[in-house]
């Protein structure tokens, strides 16, 4: 069963969202975590690539979806734009400012408009507070509705928004199902009326049932609020249905970028047609039928890369100077932009 069966068309990108100054931007974002390779602090040092060099844009009304195997840098670089991590160079420009030169004080400001909905929707719960408090608590430590009644009346609210009675403020997260909690986890990234929300892995924890429900409440949220949102996710018939846009990752850095579907119906670098050629179709005579590519080789490890093209190892089409040579995303049509010469 595909979890977007009873999920609502996908809208067309709007011409505004193509045109209009970016909501956020982000310009050669690396994140390169150092590691030691022993426990002796003399021990040589390695550095992780988590994110290397990535840049896009994201407008007012949009969602970017952002997928790729596990460890290819997805969540870290999500959790650098909200600078949960710091990051190792590049810029996050956000509503016009550069984040990475505000002081703290200005950025607890930014991050107001800046939320996040976690994946897991019970460990990012506090299992000790009341809904009512896990959902308020952001506006009381940002000063929004200081007084608790006008508080508990918002989270009520928010409660109704999101599909939940609000009777619930008095439960803890235990006496709720994996649906509701996480619609808990996005009645708190409401509460502070944010323009920009990062969706890290927002529905893969989920039963294929509730899947679809959450779905349509995050479309229905951001045409409601005009939310953007960064989509982090594997499951490409949920990005396809969700997202205006799609970026492909490949070990820390970005192999394609282009408009929803026409990467779906024309994938260019050989990764993103590997991707695609893995998901399955769901009638089984044409799936028996499918000729099937296997992608050779591992994911190489973070520590050690390939040199060049960090995907030649594994690529159909590698020749010798991609071994050397490390590909720049080029425009080969309108909004689709690739990074492989070879294409």
């Amino acid at each position: 069963m595909s979890a977007i069966a009873g999920a609502t068309a996908r809208p067309d990108t709007s011409p505004a969202i193509q045109t209009e100054q970016p909501l956020l931007e982000v310009r050669n974002l690396k994140m390169h975590f150092t590691v030691a390779e022993g426990l002796l602090s003399r021990r040589k040092a390695s550095k992780i690539k988590a994110v290397d060099d990535v840049s896009f844009t994201i407008a007012r009304g949009e969602t970017l979806g952002l997928v790729g195997e596990s460890g290819c840098g997805k969540t870290t670089t999500g959790r650098c734009i909200l600078h949960l991590e710091k990051p190792t160079s590049g810029e996050i420009i956000f509503e016009g400012q550069n984040l990475t030169n505000l002081d703290r004080k200005a950025l607890n400001e930014k991050r107001e408009r800046m939320q996040v909905i976690f994946q897991d929707p019970y460990s990012s719960l506090n299992p000790r507070m009341k809904v009512g408090d896990i959902i308020g608590e952001p506006m009381k430590v940002h000063g929004i509705h200081p007084d608790r009644n006008k508080r508990d009346q918002r989270v009520a609210e928010l409660l109704s928004v999101c599909g939940l009675n609000p009777k619930f403020m008095d439960r803890y997260p235990h006496e709720m199902s994996g649906g509701q909690r996480q619609r808990v986890g996005i009645a708190r990234a409401l509460s502070l009326n944010p323009d920009f929300i990062v969706c890290d892995e927002a529905v893969s924890a989920l039963d294929v049932s509730i899947q679809a429900q959450v779905i349509n409440l995050l479309e229905n949220l951001r045409e409601q609020f005009n939310l953007s949102y960064l989509f982090i996710a594997h499951d490409l018939s949920v990005v396809r249905h969700l997202c205006h846009r799609v970026a492909v990752m490949y070990l820390g850095r970005m192999v394609e970028l282009a408009d929803s579907d026409e990467l779906f119906s024309n994938p260019l670098h050989p990764y993103t047609q590997a991707l695609l050629e893995a998901v399955p179709i769901p009638d089984p005579e044409i799936e028996r039928r499918r000729a099937h590519r296997i992608m050779k080789g591992e994911v190489p490890s973070p520590i050690n890369p390939p040199s060049g093209c960090v995907f030649h190892p594994r690529c159909p089409l590698a020749v010798d100077s991609c071994r050397q040579e490390v590909p720049q995303l080029r425009e080969l049509k309108p909004g689709h932009w690739v990074a492989c010469p070879r294409v």
